[in-house]
Formats: structure tokens, C-alpha cells, sequence
């Protein structure tokens, strides 16, 4: 299915750019002129996302913001100098905002995110109000809202192959959140496989994650399949993933898109049906600041984030746990 697009852009060559480039990737872009015309069209077709300028003659920005949100997501494109504005538009429901002049790839992923998050919600929301809230998670235990919520999430994600990243310090149970998502997913039977990217050395890592043939490097005695291979039908935990070299995080990149690679010193390009959970204990927009992570990788991961607070953030959970354990 294509996802339709209304595109809301009164510079013409702005509007066309867009078109095309939604165009290329599959969409199915409808434009608009103005706001009247966006307004008037979200009025009669079924539209999956809105992106709209602000700043338009006749209706503005703001009045398609606030006949969209309640339909599907919108992303507002920004000029210098009503930044201000779009921060008090997202308060208004907004999905994100973007400033002139577009970066493409950063809109894209953007709309991915919010087209996929909103494919969750619509496809769960039944669900949601029939599964009763569970506060105990197998080894996961808690009663607190931000527990809950946690619980929530889930069950909610669980039921998709969407790439998670689990945010965390360590100790807050990244791994047992992983674990609980391929136990909720129609995955459960197939393998649960997991790599800690700082605890091997970088040199190795690579062939840890993809394998490698027989004779690819000294040492390398007999071929070995790589985690991937072994995850294959399954999902694959990528715990750590911060400590991973750009250089490996650029291969990663591409197995997570494509699904498929070819082992360390071999040819012949592998498939695979792997879900990805990353998971970090740093924050990985610093990370991107600092030049140390790739930004395209962190919004592949990143499609369904899920923040676990620490225990000093949920105190009334320690009676619980001590006489869980």
C-alpha cells in the first residue's frame, strides 16, 4: 500500500522538489497550494500524513495542524524565524518540524517514523483495550506508572517486526525488555540472539556480527556463521550498540535496510528475516554531535525508542522487587 502524503507548500518549486522526491521512495504525494486547498482536502480523502508549511497566504499552517492531528501526523516545515512558532505548534500535536532549507534525508526518515508509529497505534488500539494491564513481566517487576507504561509499550510493539532501541543506564534492564519483546512477537519461536558491541574488540566484532570464510583473516581456521545468520527468523539484540566504530555502524546500516550482507572475506550475499533491538546506556544524539555515531543509523534504530527509568525513579517498585527476589 502507498501512503498518501498531502503535501501543503505555496513556493512552487518547493512543492515540486518534495513531490518528486516522495515520489521516488514509493509515496504517493497529493499537493496543495495553500491552506484552503490542504484544508479542503483533508476533507475528503483519506490522508496518512500532512507535511505543510507554516508560513502560507489564506489559511496558514496552524489551521491545517489543527484539522490534521486528529486525523494522522503532521510534520511542519519551518523559515528562519518561526522556529518559535513550530515548537508551539507540536505542542498542539504536531509530529516534529523541520527548518529551510530541507535536508531530505533527515524529512524522510522523519516521515518513516511517523508513519510507522502511527500504523502501531491504529493496528493496536483495539487491542490495547482488550489485553488487561499486567505488572508482572516474567523477571520484569513493577507496579509504578513509568513501569506500566513500559509493560504498555511492550505488548504494543511486540506484536510488530519494528526496529526498537531501549534506552537506559546500566542496570535498568535493556536486556530483559528485549527479551520480553521477542516473547511478544510472533517470533517467540525462533532464536533470541545477543551481542554486547563493547565487549569484543572491535577488530572482531564485525566478523561476530556477520561471520566470516575460511581463511578471511589469520586465525579464521573454519567458516562461521555470524550472529545474523544465527538470529535469522528470530530477533537479534545489539546491546551497547554506542561503542560500535562509524565504520562497522555504515555495514550495519546497510544489513538493517537490506537485509542481507556477505560474511568477512567472502562473495555470495546472504538474506535474512532478523528484527533488530538496540540498546544503549548513552545518549546517542550526543553521540551524533560528537561525530561518533551515525545519524541515518540512529534514526533506523530508533523507529520505536523505549526510556527505562532507574530504580532511584521508581522507589515505590523496591517492596516488590525484594520480594520478587
Amino acid at each position: 500500500m502507498k501512503f498518501k502524503i498531502l503535501i501543503a507548500e505555496d513556493d512552487l518549486t518547493g512543492r515540486e522538489t518534495l513531490a518528486e522526491a516522495f515520489t521516488d521512495r514509493g509515496y504517493k504525494p497529493i499537493t496543495a497550494v495553500n491552506g484552503k486547498e490542504a484544508l479542503s482536502i483533508l476533507s475528503s480523502e483519506e490522508i496518512d500524513l500532512v507535511i505543510t508549511d507554516l508560513v502560507m497566504p489564506g489559511a496558514n499552517g496552524m489551521s491545517v495542524l489543527k484539522k490534521a492531528v486528529p486525523l494522522c501526523p503532521v510534520i511542519l516545515i519551518t523559515a528562519h524565524g518561526t522556529v518559535d512558532n513550530a515548537v508551539d505548534a507540536m505542542k498542539l500535536g504536531a509530529f516534529d518540524f523541520v527548518s529551510k532549507p530541507i535536508h531530505l534525508p533527515h524529512l524522510f526518515a522523519l516521515v518513516e517514523r511517523a508513519l510507522q508509529m502511527e500504523t502501531l497505534t491504529r493496528e493496536n488500539e483495539n487491542l490495547r483495550k482488550r489485553v488487561e494491564v499486567t505488572y508482572d513481566f516474567e523477571t520484569m517487576v513493577g507496579r509504578t506508572n513509568v513501569m506500566r507504561s513500559v509493560f504498555e509499550q511492550i505488548k504494543l510493539v511486540g506484536q510488530t517486526d519494528t526496529t526498537v532501541c531501549i534506552l537506559g543506564e546500566s542496570g535498568t534492564g535493556k536486556e530483559l525488555v528485549a527479551n520480553a519483546i521477542h516473547q511478544h512477537s510472533r517470533r517467540s519461536g525462533k532464536p533470541f540472539i545477543k551481542v554486547n558491541c563493547a565487549a569484543i574488540s572491535e577488530s572482531l566484532l564485525e566478523s561476530e556480527l556477520l561471520g566470516h570464510e575460511k581463511g578471511s583473516f589469520t586465525g579464521a581456521m573454519k567458516q562461521r556463521r555470524g550472529r545474523f545468520e544465527l538470529a535469522d527468523g528470530g530477533t537479534l539484540l545489539l546491546d551497547e550498540i554506542s561503542e560500535m566504530s562509524p565504520a562497522l555502524q555504515s555495514k550495519l546500516l546497510r544489513v538493517i535496510q537490506e537485509q542481507e550482507f556477505e560474511r568477512v572475506g567472502g562473495t555470495e550475499t546472504l538474506k535474512v528475516d532478523v528484527r533488530i533491538i538496540a540498546a544503549s546506556n548513552a545518549n546517542l544524539q550526543e553521540r551524533i554531535s560528537e561525530g561518533t555515531f551515525r545519524e541515518d543509523l540512529y534514526y533506523r534504530i530508533s523507529v520505536f525508542p523505549i526510556h527505562l527509568p532507574p530504580l532511584r525513579e521508581r522507589r515505590d517498585d523496591i517492596p516488590l522487587l525484594i520480594d520478587h527476589f
